[in-house]
């Protein structure tokens, strides 16, 4: 994780950065560890750095020597709160890419009105657990194309679930769907962890503004209200205003925010 440098008196020169193992170092001031950073690949190939020091001293070294000993470019989340991390990683030469905001979304329909909702017709809502893996693999992947061939997957929000090279559904048990006549038409994944998280509502292009994600959220959001839970998360990029519109649309209230840094 990121965690704010702390303002102290140790000297930069103080602090010795060892590299410790494949994507991790130590920061030393008289062999105490006052610093640690790590680097990872996140599932679309990016690598990603993250640095936990005790002073600024030592976030500063991190952020100077890990950027050298790895391949550009290097991403990093902050919480946009957290004003001296921030400041760390511009210190270290980062810059603002994107903004993501996380939002909590009430499952009682009678908040989000989406009580009466459903699907256009000629479409049907498959429930979690019961797609068809083959045509849930197939929806997905031409989803991601014509993501790609526009706005580009990257402006979704940053996904960090380990999976197999290639493979873009981590359980096919946590997608509800869309069904048409031809083949399935959208997606919605929500993951039940701590706190239950919409990961994702997306519907094929040419498909879209028939109501077909509204009626995924009004499925996907109905199920977790009757299992007796209140609220519901999600992340949306600020630039996707269909997505901020289809969740504020429905009573979902943003609660902080991340910005995605890039060096």
């Amino acid at each position: 994780m990121n965690a704010k440098p702390f303002a102290s008196g140790l000297s930069e020169n103080a602090v010795v950065i060892t590299r410790v193992a494949d994507r991790q170092w130590h920061a030393l001031d008289d062999d105490l560890v006052v610093g640690r950073g790590h680097a990872e690949h996140r599932p679309d190939g990016r690598l990603f750095v993250s640095i936990d020091a005790w002073h600024d001293a030592a976030f500063d070294r991190l952020a100077e020597v890990m950027p050298a000993q790895l391949p550009a470019p290097l991403y990093t989340v902050v919480d946009e709160a957290d004003a001296e991390l921030t400041a760390g990683w511009r210190r270290a030469g980062f810059t603002v890419r994107r903004r993501e905001w996380e939002y909590v979304v009430p499952t009682d329909p009678q908040v989000t009105g989406l009580e009466a909702v459903l699907p256009p017709s000629g479409v049907t809502i498959v429930p979690a657990g019961r797609a068809d893996e083959g045509l849930l693999r197939a929806v997905d992947r031409a989803i991601r194309d014509e993501v790609e061939a526009s706005v580009g997957w990257q402006s979704m929000p940053a996904e960090v679930i380990p999976r197999p090279e290639g493979d873009t559904i981590v359980d096919p048990s946590k997608y509800a769907v869309a069904a048409g006549t031809q083949g399935y038409l959208g997606l919605i994944r929500v993951v039940r962890a701590k706190r239950p998280r919409i990961g994702l509502v997306a519907v094929r292009a040419g498909e879209q503004r028939r109501g077909i994600a509204r009626a995924l959220l009004a499925h996907a959001l109905g199920t977790l209200h009757r299992s007796g839970v209140a609220a519901a998360w999600t992340e949306v990029n600020e630039s996707n205003q269909p997505a901020s519109a289809l969740f504020e649309g429905v009573g979902a209230r943003p609660m902080s925010s991340n910005l995605e840094l890039v060096r």
